[in-house]
């Protein structure tokens, strides 16, 4: 056996086996809903020949494998087994985390020597790709431990945890999705450049801009990619994302696009989906789709996923946010919620912007993008924009810190529990920004080393994600960093005001 087979996630670990007989009726990991859509599922199976179970790894790229539908009719009963090689490896495909410690490294001991977990689909998100050669489903899993609890590696798991403890209250999370990503077109269809390896990413693919650019939602844009985007927005449809618009952004070739409003964790789902059938549909017309913030290519903007974001009574679908005499900006319960996300945002940022590149855009100018810590009422420059104040049905919050690659379960966790933290202590938002970007305002983190430096001191954040979690993100970003500090060493860089070729290699493909 070569040294690399001794690795999770090599050839020695991808062999497939079910779970446990009968793992998910005797762990009772499915509700009424649930099952019913399993039994639909299983009847839908003959019309199908492949099904993909996916899952999003803590940097929320979605990992997964394809089974024969023949095969995924006893996962669906037992789950699967799955090497925990993605809770372990960092963006650059290095090994971050000591599997081979008795604690697997983070505080799991199911983690020791790479033991694999269950992957356990869950049939409400099962999906129909209408663009595959193969007649083949899509259909995310959740991560569990082989006592049947749920991973604590597991980001999905979280939001779901936080999500459950809203039920009894009568509450809803609601999240629209306001993604910006680059459309670039492939020089070679083919990879014609250097491979990578543990640690180092493979050269990132050749691409020419679509256009110019910088002619803001000029429509001659819009309508020049619509070959594009209208096969991409059709696919979107026909899997059930609440598509709203598709709009040209300043950059060459940037779009944003916008979803409307779900409850958070059909939304993280989206995000993920959204995010790997882009990459698959514009791959498949010689298009490439990145959701890094910012490529190291000439003339490029900066891009941002904007979370869109309010409470709601769960029986009726009221909006909780807006004030109910029409006078003050938000609801009682609103400018407490406002206020928890400006308590924890610094501490928070690192689940916002978890990339090295994501800083690239912090700092306000013309990308709009946030500096301090602020709020404001429709200011595009304020970390937190209050849209639809006094009184507006729709009245919700604005977060325009984050990157479009972030993990969707992670981002709505840090956004969620810093709401309800600010609900529970009753406290108040402090008077709004005139100027988001003044001096006296606190900072923001703006560096990956900065955000995780406060993150790693954030003992709220470690309490919301369980201390194992909170150490795998502490290690994976570590390794991140520490990666790209020796690149620069090695390469005598200097001057960290231009995003890198490191960076450029690291996120421009993958993500």
């Amino acid at each position: 056996m070569t040294p690399s087979a001794d690795r999770p996630g090599s050839a020695a670990y991808h062999q497939l086996s079910t779970g446990s007989r009968d793992f998910i009726a005797r762990h009772e990991l499915w509700d009424d809903r649930q099952q019913a859509a399993a039994r639909d599922l299983e009847a839908a199976l003959d019309t199908l020949d492949h099904v993909r179970v996916v899952f999003a790894d803590p940097h929320g790229l979605a990992r997964s494998k394809t089974l024969t539908a023949d095969a995924f009719r006893t996962v669906l009963r037992n789950g699967m087994d799955y090497s925990p090689g993605p809770f372990v490896f960092d963006t650059g495909h290095a090994v971050a985390v000591d599997y081979t410690r008795s604690d697997g490294g983070v505080g799991v001991d199911e983690l020791q020597g790479a033991g694999d977990f269950v992957l356990v689909p869950d049939p409400t998100t099962f999906r129909r790709l209408p663009y595959t050669r193969a007649r083949t489903g899509w259909v995310i899993g959740d991560e569990y431990l082989r006592s049947g609890r749920p991973h604590p590696l597991s980001a999905r798991a979280v939001l779901r945890r936080l999500l459950a403890g809203l039920r009894p209250r009568d509450l809803d999370y609601v999240v629209g999705l306001e993604v910006e990503w680059y459309l670039t077109r492939l020089v070679d269809g083919h990879f014609t450049g250097t491979v990578g390896g543990f640690g180092e990413q493979g050269e990132p693919p050749a691409v020419t801009p679509v256009n110019g650019g910088f002619q803001f939602n000029l429509d001659a844009l819009t309508d020049a990619l619509e070959p594009v985007t209208t096969p991409l927005a059709d696919v979107l449809q026909q899997l059930g994302m609440p598509l709203r618009s598709v709009e040209h952004e300043s950059g060459p070739g940037q779009l944003e696009f916008t979803f409307a409003p779900q409850s958070a964790l059909d939304a993280a789902d989206s995000m993920l989906l959204f995010r790997t059938v882009t990459k698959q549909i514009c791959a498949r017309q010689g298009y490439h789709a990145s959701f890094m913030a910012l490529p190291a290519l000439p003339g490029f903007d900066a891009s941002g996923w904007h979370l869109h974001q309010s409470l709601a009574q769960a029986s009726t679908g009221r909006n909780l946010f807006s004030a109910p005499d029409g006078d003050a900006v938000l609801s009682p319960t609103g400018e407490a919620f406002l206020a928890g996300l400006i308590e924890h945002a610094p501490a928070g940022a690192l689940l916002c912007v978890p990339t090295l590149n994501g800083y690239r855009r912090i700092g306000g100018g013309f990308s709009l993008a946030p500096s301090r810590v602020a709020w404001s009422v429709e200011n595009r420059g304020a970390l937190l924009r209050v849209l639809g104040a006094h009184g507006d049905p729709a009245a919700h919050i604005e977060n325009r810190l984050g990157e479009p690659c972030a993990n969707p379960y992670l981002y709505m966790s840090a956004q969620l529990a810093a709401g309800l933290d600010g609900m529970r202590q009753g406290k108040a938002p402090g008077p709004s920004a005139d100027d988001p970007h003044a001096t006296h305002l606190p900072a923001l983190p703006g560096s990956l080393g900065e955000a995780l430096g406060a993150f790693t001191g954030s003992r709220f954040y470690r309490e919301v994600l369980g201390n194992p979690l909170a150490e795998c993100l502490r290690q994976l970003k570590s390794s991140e960093l520490r990666r790209y500090e020796q690149w620069c060493a090695t390469a005598g860089r200097t001057d960290d005001r231009a995003v890198s070729e490191w960076e450029h290699r690291e996120f421009f493909a993958t993500y």
